[in-house]
């Protein structure tokens, strides 16, 4: 008799042979006996050797379906007894802290009421240690056990030993020369572990992450004109102890190059390439960039869609000269392939709706296929930051001449809860509490409200921005707010200001934007009730003062025409650590209403990165005036008050009569901010900051006065402090702390102030 079980038989049987003329099946329970003898292949009558019966047991065996197989030989009759796997009656975990159960279920196969596999729970193992091991726990041990039940169950429990959390405890650059490591180390994803590592996620060794972190390198320092950089290796060792990482790459920063001569060259009839060299915007001398080329590009090839030629190409051709490490750049004008969009699919956005997506598309189905267009499209999608992934690509269509562009997202979270507090000497604390949704029912919309009060002032701010409006690159905005302030903020009156203002915003040029709006505008200030005398002990009436005057009208009503026009190179520019921000406007009132008068602010800003891009400075200036027509004067609610430099209340400087601050119908201000590191490691996310502020608040009406006003002419204000920014677990925070240098009588300062915003 020969019994098969396993991969052993007895003796001299290889070299029998059997005829069987009938097959008995023992021990199934589940699967049919006719499907056990298709698997072991052996017709009845047929002559089969020792070597074949082992060939059938192994099928038997490799079906995945039987714990036990064993086939036996007896004369004309082949007996085959299997075990069946058990079925799973649960599938548990124990030993788990730090991933749950439900997120474990979700990464492994094996399921309740599903037929045990051993393999397939070896596998699930191998799963849940590579989960772990992303989460940073390299030690981690998974072991599959099985407890029997009752009518052939089995419970399926993963013992997890979770082991030690493997931070990464230092990240360290070799090669590198141009930049410092702190510099290097604010670029890349990957952070080192501090003391807030529970809130952060990225502290963990993760291999893709250092795929992705060699990729923003090699973006930095090419933006930068290092265009022989590369990284040679990103190293991880494991420390003894298995509970740390030192990670270090070795990079190859090569040297900086500039761009040299610019050329265009036309191999088109009827594209003139000085038409398309007047495009450019590039100039000799400037730090080359491979994002200034792509603009380049993007503007000549829209200069061909206006002239009709849809298939004309930019092909930049590049000499390099090592000896001035310059970089000559012609740009050849080409005739590019006949290929069309066929049609583009969308894919993974379960709240953000299809058309938000594709607005994003310069180009829409049956037009000009043009790479780099789809590029930019997969640029501008990655920039809404609805998604926290995103996958544009091509593929070709139903014809050799089309092509399909795959568009998959991933959803990600687009509210944002802010949480402010302020302090001052005389209001004390203040708190503002917003809610905001970039991304308001899947439309691209954004909606804000948003709430600050503190002891005596209450404001309530309501907005709402549509980013294309009918379908075009142009901003509808709707903002209202309402304000409400009793005599305890400014001293001595009570006021309401309620505001309406649509607008329509829309690009002028590469960088500049131009907004158009309506403003309709209702102030009222009431209840006054005097001003103390010097001893500020008893309070009396002075109904002949400017403020005495102003509240005791009735509420006016101002109608409103302006624009207003931003300039912003400082992400766009040709230099990616310094830019400028310009921006200037009007009000025109007399559209109806109560009032006429002209009001104009304008504000520049120049900000640049020095010292290896360590250190970042800022300097801002600002101002404003405001003019009144036929006669009619401003009143303290019309004038500026706000709070243009730190240090200051709002409302804290400007001309006084008596105790009582009117605010002022000009103001400028120059701020100058500094931002650097304080010696903090990275991963705490802490930097400093300086700053020192100058500014004045003058000239008020003055036919109402009765007394002497201070500060009616310019009086100069400085206020000095320094600045410590966070990126919390909560968002980003700033706390500001100030300090009065020079101020007027009667100024009121403030010396702390704190921001904080958070994501959700």
């Amino acid at each position: 008799m020969l019994i098969i079980a396993g991969f052993v038989w007895a003796g001299d049987a290889t070299a029998q042979s059997y005829r069987f003329t009938s097959v008995e099946i023992e021990g199934n329970q589940r699967i049919e006996a006719g499907t056990i003898l298709s698997f072991a292949g052996i017709a009845r009558g047929e002559t089969v050797s020792a070597g074949q019966l082992n060939e059938a047991y192994q099928r038997i065996e490799a079906s995945g379906l039987f714990e036990s197989v064993a086939i036996e030989p007896r004369g004309n009759l082949l007996r085959i007894v299997v075990r069946e796997f058990p079925t799973i009656n649960r599938v548990a975990f124990e030993g788990n802290r730090s991933i749950n159960d439900d997120d474990l279920a979700g990464f492994i196969e094996s399921r309740s009421r599903q037929v045990f596999s051993p393999t397939q729970a070896e596998r699930d193992a191998a799963i849940i240690a590579e989960a772990y091991e992303q989460n940073g726990r390299v030690s981690a041990r998974v072991t599959p056990r099985i407890i029997r039940r009752s009518d052939n169950r089995v419970d399926l429990v993963f013992e997890i030993f979770e082991g030690r959390q493997s931070e990464v405890n230092r990240i360290g650059f070799v090669g590198n020369r141009a930049y410092s490591d702190s510099r290097l180390r604010r670029v890349i994803e990957s952070k080192q572990a501090g003391i807030f590592r529970a809130f952060v996620a990225r502290d963990t060794l993760v291999e893709d992450r250092l795929e992705f972190d060699k990729q923003l390198l090699t973006d930095f320092y090419q933006e930068r004109g290092y265009i022989d950089f590369r990284v040679t290796g990103a190293i991880a060792e494991l420390a003894r102890e298995r509970d740390a990482y030192f990670v270090t790459f070795n990079i190859e920063e090569g040297q900086q190059f500039r761009f040299g001569e610019i050329t265009t060259v036309s191999e088109i009839d009827g594209a003139e390439a000085e038409d398309y060299q007047a495009t450019l915007r590039i100039r000799p001398g400037v730090v080359y960039s491979p994002t200034l080329v792509e603009n380049a590009i993007a503007r000549m090839e829209r200069l061909a869609v206006q002239q009709g030629l849809d298939f004309l190409r930019v092909e930049p051709r590049i000499q390099r000269n090592d000896r001035d490490l310059t970089l000559d750049v012609e740009f050849v004008l080409a005739q590019g392939p006949r290929i069309f969009v066929e049609r583009i699919d969308i894919e993974g956005n379960t709240t953000t709706l299809d058309r938000v997506i594709r607005r994003q598309f310069d180009v829409v189905e049956g037009d000009a296929f043009n790479p780099r267009q789809i590029r930019q499209a997969a640029s501008r999608i990655r920039a809404l930051n609805y998604f926290s992934n995103v996958d544009v690509n091509a593929r070709e269509g139903s014809r050799p001449d089309q092509v399909i562009v795959d568009v998959d997202v991933e959803e990600t979270t687009t509210g944002s809860l802010s949480f402010g507090v302020s302090y001052s000497t005389s209001g004390g604390v203040g708190i503002l509490l917003g809610l905001s949704e970039r991304n308001f029912l899947g439309r691209g919309q954004q909606l804000t409200f948003q709430v600050s009060a503190s002891t005596d002032t209450a404001n309530y701010i309501v907005n709402f921005v549509e980013p294309s409006f009918l379908g075009r690159d142009v901003e509808f905005s709707l903002a209202t707010s309402f304000q409400e302030t009793t005599g305890e903020s400014n001293d001595f009156y009570d006021s309401i200001i309620g505001q309406f203002r649509p607008s329509l915003t829309f690009p002028v040029s590469d960088n500049g934007r131009l907004s158009l709006f309506y403003l309709a505008r209702y102030g009222d200030m009431d209840n006054y009730f005097g001003q103390f005398r010097n001893d500020r002990s008893t309070l009396v009436r002075e109904p002949d003062g400017i403020l005495a005057k102003e509240a005791a009208q009735k509420g006016l009503f101002s109608s409103a025409l302006g624009y207003n026009y931003t300039f912003d190179s400082r992400r766009t520019g040709l230099n990616p650590n310094a830019g400028v921000l310009l921006s200037f406007g009007q009000e025109f009132a007399g559209l109806g209403g109560d009032q006429r008068f002209i009001k104009t602010t304008g504000r520049l800003v120049g900000q640049t990165r020095v010292f290896n891009e360590d250190l970042l400075l800022r300097a801002s200036l600002e101002g404003g005036a405001l003019h009144f027509f036929g006669g009619e004067e401003s009143r303290a609610i019309d004038r500026f008050r706000h709070q243009i430099i730190r240090g200051f209340e709002p409302g804290g400087i400007g001309p006084t009569e008596g105790d009582e601050h009117l605010g002022g119908n000009f103001y400028a201000a120059l701020k100058l901010d500094a931002e650097f590191p304080i010696g903090l490691p990275e991963e705490y996310g802490i930097t400093g900051g300086a700053f020192y502020d100058i500014g004045a608040i003058w000239d008020v009406d003055t036919s109402n006065a009765v007394g002497p006003i201070a500060s009616e002419g310019f009086k100069d204000r400085h206020a000095i402090g320094v600045s410590i920014f966070w990126q919390s677990p909560f968002g980003p925070l700033r706390m500001n702390f100030s300090r009065a240098l020079k101020k007027q009588s009667g100024d009121k300062t403030q010396n702390f102030d704190l921001t904080v915003r958070s994501e959700f």
